[in-house]
């Protein structure tokens, strides 16, 4: 080959490299990000395009996971984890937070979050709340709800009853709105009902602390609790197997009286009932003590990520001002934002007012590793055998304290 030929060559196969550095460099960031909502037919692609057209050089893969209860969503996040195929940022909820936390899969989100101006417009209890035993924040809040006792307010009406405030009146509404095909209480037996269980055991005086499921008080609520099916037949027939769906459609449908759920729900039954349907905090216990389930749903960035920086981005966005309480449009549930909250206007104001009239016995469950597996498995595996008559209530108490504590 002449030289002017190998010259010439050479520049034009440098020229082609160039061109294909800067294709590669002009590429977008791909994120992938797993999601769930409670209606499959709902869908964020509206605010991924407005993202992506603020953001032109990041793409976001939103990949729509079937919840199942929790089962089936995170069995499919801790397996793609463990696969070393996880997506780069997921939806995530504190009763994984220590799971997650031992599989060391969560990366910090500190470092970003001092430079994200949107951080402020988060009350500091919610951010307190979904801080890490560490003292590091690795989920960044992007919803909540408190779970309260949903009731039929035209059933109550007709029977001169008021809504229950404490465990004897809960007993004695629900004793009188069985009858025929109506039951007292839409009880969720299966996956997601230990939220519905520890309004009545946990408020009345059980705790997971060592010992603290076995104690004369935490066996006594469990069994009252139990009776409510075994005994006094307030639940209906397949409680034991009822899920999110069916506890739902039994109180639209007017199968049960009570139920217990979130302001997520409220306009679904608004819509099916209108004004028959009101709500108010869950019972408190005889002592006047209470407990119900504070909610959440953040957005975690994962430590295999190779786009960290740009799932921050996208985890952030839908954690800001509008566009939070756009996202907040599909899920039902309530905003993390100040800006808006003061705005709010997707509920009816008596549902808003539960949630916030619950909050002073709010709480979560356990930051632990095994909190997961007690949600998942353990706690309704023996939740439905105890209404089923196969165990006894203090033999499902025993192994919820040797699951916690050996």
């Amino acid at each position: 080959m002449k030289r002017r030929q190998f010259i010439a060559g050479a520049a034009s196969v440098a020229a082609a490299s160039t061109v294909a550095s800067r294709v590669r460099a002009q590429a977008p960031t791909t994120v992938r990000w797993w999601y769930h909502f409670d209606n499959p037919a709902h869908s964020p692609a509206e605010l991924v395009a407005k993202f992506e057209r603020e953001n032109p050089g990041i793409k976001v893969q939103a990949e729509s996971v079937p919840w199942g209860g929790g089962n089936d969503y995170y069995t499919r996040l801790f397996a793609s984890i463990v696969a070393g195929n996880a997506p780069d940022c997921a939806m995530v909820k504190l009763n994984n937070h220590a799971r997650l936390l031992e599989m060391r899969a969560l990366e910090p989100l500190d470092a970003h979050l001092g430079h994200w101006a949107g951080r402020a417009d988060i009350p500091d209890n919610i951010w307190a709340i979904n801080k890490a035993g560490d003292g590091k924040q690795y989920y960044l809040p992007l919803q909540y709800v408190v779970l309260y006792l949903y009731y039929r307010a035209d059933l109550f009406q007709q029977a001169n009853i008021a809504p229950p405030k404490n465990f004897d009146e809960f007993l004695r509404a629900a004793q009188a709105m069985t009858r025929g095909d109506l039951w007292g209480f839409g009880m969720r037996g299966g996956a997601g009902g230990h939220d519905y269980w520890g309004s009545f055991v946990l408020g009345g005086g059980a705790s997971f602390d060592k010992g603290g499921m076995v104690t004369p008080k935490a066996l006594a609520a469990n069994r009252w609790f139990v009776d409510l099916a075994r005994v006094h037949k307030v639940f209906p027939p397949s409680a034991p197997n009822d899920g999110f769906r069916q506890i739902v459609d039994n109180f639209k449908a007017g199968r049960t009286a009570m139920t217990i759920h979130h302001i997520g729900s409220a306009n679904e039954m608004v819509q099916a009932l209108g004004d028959k349907v009101s709500a108010v905090p869950v019972p408190r216990a005889p002592d006047g003590k209470g407990w119900t389930s504070f909610g959440d749903e953040s957005n975690a960035v994962f430590v295999s990520s190779r786009a960290k920086d740009a799932a921050f981005k996208w985890i952030s966005f839908l954690s800001t001002g509008a566009n939070n309480v756009e996202f907040n449009k599909f899920t039902g549930q309530l905003t993390v934002t100040r800006s808006g909250a003061a705005g709010w206007s997707l509920h009816p104001k008596r549902f808003v007012d539960a949630t916030s009239d619950s909050l002073p016995i709010a709480s979560v469950l356990p930051d632990s590793p095994k909190t997961a597996d007690f949600t998942r498995t353990v706690w309704p595996q023996n939740m439905q055998r105890a209404l089923l008559g196969q165990i006894g209530p203090d033999e499902m108490m025993q192994a919820v304290e040797k699951h916690f504590h050996g």
